[in-house]
């Protein structure tokens, strides 16, 4: 029994909806804490310790190493939406450890939410770039650049085999990104359960610890699939 099922019973709304709201309070209320704190110093002097802000700013400076990685001089152009869904997939994550609530990514409809949400923008991201060229990434390389007027001509032969092939694995991301996340937390928060119904004294702490790092990553992953699609979309085809 968690709250959000018990919520569900009582007023009719799902549960996947108010463990959303609640993971997106979570990480808003968390954001402005830490607005506030580096207002008052101008983000210069960290706070003494462990706190809020330095756990965000740890982790916000590890990812956006990471982006600019992969996805160059412009990282700090998407970072926002890459930010977003990594502190959601966590926050939500962790909530499925916590007894008596239960997390929002362990319901299909919000990890293939967050799948879209990452296609789209990756791919608006390229149209935005490259304009209707951005198709050439699907075409495959080009075989023979002629040049007719000064002009030169990319000549894509095997465009026949690889546009098809590319739009389905392109169509795919979405499937594996959700299916991934999906399948891991359910594995992870049932193997929790499990192990804390079991022996509720000294093992599941253990496998409470593994369980968060299994949060970590999960999250972790689908942001960084997220920036390496961004990466490949601000890419020029060859």
């Amino acid at each position: 029994m968690n709250i959000f099922d018990w919520l569900q019973r009582t007023s009719d709304v799902p549960w996947v909806l108010s463990s959303t709201f609640f993971a997106a309070a979570l990480l808003l209320v968390g954001g402005l804490r830490v607005r506030k704190a580096v207002a008052q110093d101008g983000g210069l002097i960290p706070d003494e310790g462990f706190s809020v802000r330095n756990v965000f700013e740890l982790i916000i400076e590890f990812l956006m190493d990471l982006g600019e990685t992969t996805m160059g001089d412009r990282a700090r152009q998407y970072f926002p939406i890459v930010g977003t869904i990594f502190f959601f997939v966590l926050f939500a994550n962790l909530m499925g450890l916590v007894p008596g609530f239960k997390g929002a990514t362990g319901d299909a409809n919000v990890t293939f939410a967050w799948a879209l949400v990452s296609f789209i923008v990756y791919n608006y991201v390229g149209i935005k770039e490259h304009g209707w060229k951005y198709i050439y990434q699907f075409m495959g390389p080009s075989l023979w650049n002629p040049e007719i007027g000064g002009k030169t001509y990319h000549i894509r032969l095997l465009t026949p085999l690889f546009l098809p092939l590319e739009l389905l694995l392109h169509f795919a991301r979405i499937a594996t990104l959700g299916i991934r996340l999906l399948a891991n937390m359910f594995a992870d928060h049932t193997v929790v359960m499990v192990f804390i119904g079991l022996v509720p004294i000294g093992i599941p702490a253990i496998f409470m610890g593994l369980g968060m790092l299994v949060c970590f990553l999960q999250a972790f992953v689908f942001a960084l699939l997220t920036m390496i699609y961004i990466g490949q979309a601000l890419e020029e085809a060859h």
